[in-house]
C-alpha cells in the first residue's frame, strides 16, 4: 500500500514541478529513499544557510541573498521539528495501545 501512496505523492510532486508522465508503483522510490532524500536537502539547505550567513558577516554577499538562504534554512528547520514532533507523537500512542 505504501509504495502506491509513494508514486501518488511522487506523481503530484512531478505534476507541480511541470512534469508530464506520472510515475507507476513499480518504479517509485521507496518510503526509506524518498526520507533519505528528504533529510539530505533539509541538511544542504541548512548548511547553505549556514554558510551565506557567514557570507553575510564577511560581507561577501548582497543582504537580500543572506536573508532568502538564512529564511529558507529557518523553514526547513520549523519543517523538520514538526516532522520530528509528529513521530514522536505517533510512538508515544502506539505504545501506548492496549494489547
Amino acid at each position: 500500500m505504501i509504495p502506491a501512496i509513494s508514486a501518488i505523492a511522487s506523481s503530484l510532486t512531478q505534476a507541480v514541478a511541470g512534469a508530464s508522465a506520472p510515475v507507476s508503483p513499480t518504479n517509485a522510490p521507496t518510503f526509506d529513499q524518498m526520507l533519505t532524500q528528504a533529510a539530505k536537502e533539509a541538511v544542504g539547505t541548512l548548511q547553505d544557510g549556514e554558510a551565506a550567513a557567514l557570507e553575510g558577516v564577511k560581507g561577501a554577499m548582497p543582504t537580500f541573498k543572506v536573508v532568502d538562504s538564512v529564511m529558507s534554512a529557518q523553514r526547513t528547520l520549523q519543517e523538520v521539528l514538526a516532522i520530528r514532533d509528529k513521530a514522536v507523537s505517533a510512538y508515544k500512542e502506539i505504545t501506548q495501545m492496549a494489547v
